[in-house]
């Protein structure tokens, strides 16, 4: 256990017992490696006891005064969406994983502490993450992890093909709508996969998976990784049909290709996995993050600035750039550089309708939605992914934007200013999204509960001020 800081509050504890204090509480804030396993131990002149870290309010926000043109270079780290499917995919081998350009996030320090919890030795230092999972002992994951993350669920395709049985309940994340999980059980079930589902938990075995056509009633993400893992250690050969063909896909087949797994047509709408034996150590370096390249250019836009973003895969934000540049912005592709120029205020886009990849990413509506809240003119916009996906429009409407919503359609007519306001991130995304509404409004923003936006960017404030916003965080 390690020292991470120090903070002072005055705040009521209720301690064990029968003990309460009230008055201004030194609290030291202990963290495991994984910086997951949180504990606060209060001190007074009378006591000291430790205190479970999530029964103390300990609140984080965002602080920013707009009016700030972004100018300068910023690098993109390893994608979230990348490195969760890819972390889980390090049980099948059970050797030794290096994992490089790992971003420092929750969600990443969860499927950490999921893989620790089921025997698996770990370390994290310097974005470079070492799996071991020669030492995996156990086929329970926690609930208390699960429902963390959406992404726990993952871990059903590599444990069936490495334990052949998992236990595991429904998975948290952001309440963005419904995400169903049963196209991920459609597929597991076709793989010889027996399932057993009770009191909220999912029980599933499997003598010997075998291999099949899996035909997928939707292209979904998850469950085209789920079948992707549980067959690249199946008997036979296995073809995925109408797979989903996002990039952080055929990042999670590479990585398998260099485990020894035979597999081949990621990032096509057909996968075949030809079941191998055994799998042998790997070393890999995770994609950049298309979706924070999305949001920085979004925010270098809003401002009317001129950034250059490194470590990017141009090809991956294509649907971004082209409706950039639609809106008036020049970008410039070099490389692994994308280099943005944007006017005093950007037009209208017509009509921004998410799909599946290489359609514009229902990642990216909500950042999309806060430049073009004060853009000359009215915008459509249709989510198609997910029902529940506006949740930051109220706050958006907070700071002076015109959105109407009506179902999956949002009409945005663009307003000259937004001014600043007190904010909620309510999810993921729709945080970033006030953030960057934040950084062209007058006068000062708090966006309050930032831990969901810290679930997918690593440290969103610094990489802003590298830019020269006008940010800071208040603990």
């Amino acid at each position: 256990m390690h020292l991470k800081g120090e903070d002072k509050y005055s705040h009521t504890v209720t301690p064990p017992g029968n003990m309460h204090i009230m008055s201004n509480i030194l609290c030291f804030a202990f963290f495991d490696e994984s910086e997951l396993t949180q504990n606060v131990i209060c001190i007074d002149s009378m006591s000291i006891y430790v205190q479970d870290f999530q029964e103390v309010k300990y609140v984080s926000k965002f602080v920013i005064h707009g009016g700030n043109k972004l100018h300068g270079e910023i690098r993109i780290g390893g994608a979230k969406n990348a490195v969760l499917p890819i972390l889980a995919a390090t049980i099948l081998s059970g050797k030794e994983s290096i994992l490089r350009d790992c971003p420092n996030l929750k969600d990443v320090h969860t499927m950490i502490e999921i893989l620790r919890s089921v025997g698996c030795k770990i370390s994290f230092q310097d974005s470079v993450i070492v799996v071991d999972s020669s030492t995996l002992y156990s086929h329970e994951i926690p609930e208390s992890l699960v429902r963390e993350m959406r992404s726990s669920i993952f871990l059903m395709g590599p444990m069936l093909g490495r334990c052949g049985k998992i236990k595991i309940s429904y998975p948290g994340g952001c309440e963005i709508g419904p995400r169903p999980i049963d196209l991920h059980i459609k597929a597991l079930k076709a793989l010889g996969v027996q399932i057993t589902e009770a009191h909220g938990f999912l029980e599933c075995e499997v003598q010997k998976l075998k291999g099949c056509e899996i035909h997928l009633d939707y292209p979904s993400v998850g469950a085209t990784e789920n079948a992707m893992l549980a067959a690249a250690m199946a008997e036979g050969t296995t073809r995925i049909i109408n797979a989903a063909k996002e990039p952080e896909i055929v990042d999670l087949q590479n990585f398998m290709l260099k485990m020894g797994a035979k597999i081949y047509g990621a990032g096509t709408s057909e996968i075949v996995i030809e079941g191998v034996k055994e799998l042998k150590r790997a070393e890999y370096k995770i994609m950049p993050d298309r979706i924070v390249t999305g949001t920085m250019l979004a925010a270098g836009a809003i401002t009317g600035g001129y950034i250059v973003v490194t470590n990017a895969i141009p090809s991956h934000v294509q649907p971004v750039v082209s409706k950039l540049k639609e809106c008036g912005c020049l970008i410039l592709e070099k490389g692994n550089t994308l280099t943005l120029k944007a006017p005093e205020r950007v037009k209208a886009v017509d009509m921004i309708k998410t799909l599946p990849y290489p359609g514009f990413p229902t990642d990216m509506q909500a950042q999309f939605m806060a430049l073009m809240t004060v853009a000359k003119g009215t915008s459509f916009f249709t989510e198609t992914i997910f029902e529940n996906r506006y949740k930051h429009v109220d706050e958006l409407v907070r700071m002076g934007a015109k959105i109407k919503i009506d179902g999956r359609v949002a009409v945005v007519k663009g307003v000259p200013k937004l001014t600043g306001a007190k904010v909620c991130a309510k999810d993921l995304r729709g945080g970033a999204a006030l953030v960057i509404a934040g950084l062209a409004a007058e006068g000062e923003t708090t966006v309050e509960d930032i831990i969901h936006i810290e679930r997918g960017y690593e440290q969103f404030d610094k990489m802003l001020e590298q830019l020269g916003a006008h940010i800071y965080r208040i603990q």
